[in-house]
């Protein structure tokens, strides 16, 4: 059975996302994605987080950051990067996040992931993530998925598909599905200093809708962001990222803006100011469809319907999760 969080936490969820359904806005955010670094080894040519990295915070900055988090509506944290793994501390890093009142998904993109200690971080990390495509030039993962799946954590591949990989979405998927992984498709986000290489939205979007149907408890990506990238929908401020320096983008990464630091402000106090209620009017107003998968899919957070269809491919994953993280532990 998965773990739950303190009721406290629940009840300030609960009236975090009532005050979104009834302003019809993404004021609390629930996903946070926090990079500890934006240091990697790849050169992805549709990213551009390597070609102006953010320092990196120290240990104690990272902590205050996963508190902050910790204490707000955030129900579900990423770590991410760049390559988190490149990070020494990166065990002081998910053992502090596991102890804070909210779910933790880690991201991870190397080539010799078996190097590191696995079965150690897993008692930790809720749900793994694992980027395979080929702009990371690192499909060699794929053959990997048994052993990864095999330990006590949800594993989900995250694939982004440039408009020259479209042909290849439906092998990766059952390959994922015959290995009892996951797998979120995402198109490659249309980002300042970076190949643009986002495939055509009504095929990616028909053709993703269709693997949704043949494989309905592997592929994660909701119809909601398929409708969104269409122009059904628009951006929602209920997902955050947050660089390594600390620095909050807001309203979203692709606008590029770190108004507060969240080493030193309080999440949800900034997310009540004036600032933060005028920066997500400028998101509301943007006609900019960079097609980011956080802020387009994220809107299903003032829909609770939409959450629990979103939530469709993980329910029968989810009865047991602990009792079989338990077992290895």
């Amino acid at each position: 059975m998965i773990r739950l969080l303190p009721t406290a936490k629940m009840l300030q969820v609960a009236r975090c996302l009532y005050k979104n359904r009834k302003n019809g806005a993404g004021i609390y955010p629930f996903y946070a994605s926090l990079k500890v670094t934006d240091l990697c080894g790849f050169r992805c040519s549709f990213c551009n987080v390597w070609r102006n990295p953010a320092p990196d915070l120290d240990t104690e900055g990272i902590i205050k950051v996963l508190r902050n988090l910790g204490d707000s509506s955030i129900v579900l944290t990423s770590i991410e990067g760049g390559e988190p793994l490149l990070r020494k501390d990166i065990e002081i890093i998910l053992k502090e996040a596991s102890q804070q009142p909210y779910y933790l998904l880690f991201t991870t993109s190397v080539r010799n992931l078996l190097d590191y200690p696995l079965e150690t971080y897993s008692k930790w990390i809720d749900l793994f993530h694992v980027s395979i495509d080929e702009g990371h030039e690192n499909l060699e993962l794929f053959d990997i998925l048994p052993e990864i799946v095999d330990l006590p954590w949800i594993v989900c591949v995250q694939t982004v598909v440039r408009d020259c990989d479209m042909g290849s979405m439906a092998e990766k998927v059952k390959t994922c599905a015959d290995n009892g992984a996951k797998i979120l498709i995402m198109p490659a986000v249309e980002l300042d200093d970076a190949k643009h290489s986002f495939p055509d939205p009504a095929r990616f979007s028909r053709e993703v809708a269709d693997l949704k149907k043949r494989f309905p408890r592997t592929v994660l990506t909701p119809r909601r962001y398929l409708d969104a990238i269409n122009g059904e929908s628009h951006c929602s401020a209920a997902s955050i990222i947050i660089d390594s320096d600390g620095g909050l983008f807001y309203p979203c990464r692709t606008l590029n803006e770190k108004p507060v630091n969240l080493t030193q402000t309080d999440l949800m106090g900034y997310l009540e100011s004036q600032d933060a209620s005028e920066r997500r009017s400028v998101m509301k107003t943007c006609d900019r469809l960079c097609g980011w998968y956080q802020y387009f899919a994220i809107d299903f957070f003032t829909q609770p319907g939409e959450v629990l269809e979103s939530l469709g491919p993980y329910w029968g994953d989810l009865i047991g999760w602990r009792s079989k993280k338990a077992s290895h532990v």
